[in-house]
């Protein structure tokens, strides 16, 4: 699978291999420092890592990364099949701090994206928890008027949701409470076929 257009010069994307111990050995390291400061408790070790990591690397999944000349990894991604291959969600998805603002996340996510579609997916959703207050979501109680809340949303402190709704994401819903009592999961999604039913 190529991803030429999705790369640059100094990176290229390719499939993380359940070969190359070293590379599952970063791709775990970027889980646990990249997901510190926001979510701690996500992978707060290099052993539940990896497990995940490990995870990501079945037949029933996607696994891609973006690496630079040396064979280091910049950032990864992963696909989970869910829907009898119809839906698949995105998770997670890392880069390095020092690669942030490069490109590399959106290229991960536009290559995931091509994937899913070769494999007769129609949809690809993420869950973007906010843990930290980091939305105006976070910290209140969201059942007297769930759908209400979604319309009125608002981005605080620099949480991912922007980041995919400018890849073509939409918010579809929201568990409150998910990850601790104000504390929700918001749930985006987006087609990925070039096929939508005709409105009635």
């Amino acid at each position: 699978m190529g991803y030429e257009r999705m790369s640059d010069a100094n990176w290229h994307i390719t499939t993380l291999s359940a070969d190359n111990q070293r590379m599952i050995e970063q791709a775990a390291g970027l889980l646990v420092e990249g997901f510190r400061t926001f979510a701690p408790n996500a992978w707060p070790n290099m052993s539940i890592a990896l497990e995940e990591v490990h995870s990501m690397l079945g037949s029933d999944r996607v696994c891609l990364a973006a690496i630079d000349a040396q064979g280091t990894i910049l950032g990864w991604i992963g696909g989970i099949r869910q829907y009898e291959g119809f839906v698949w969600e995105l998770h997670p998805l890392i880069v390095a701090e020092k690669q942030r603002g490069k490109g590399i996340g959106t290229a991960l996510v536009q290559a995931l994206e091509q994937e899913v579609r070769l494999r007769g997916g129609i949809t690809l959703w993420v869950g973007t928890d906010d843990e930290d207050d980091r939305t105006s979501l976070a910290g209140v109680d969201l059942y007297p008027d769930v759908l209400d809340a979604l319309k009125q949303i608002r981005n605080l402190r620099r949480h991912p949701y922007e980041f995919y709704e400018k890849l073509g994401f939409v918010i579809v819903g929201v568990m409150p409470d998910a990850n601790g009592c104000g504390k929700p999961d918001i749930y985006m999604a987006k087609r990925v076929c070039g096929e939508q039913r005709k409105q009635t």
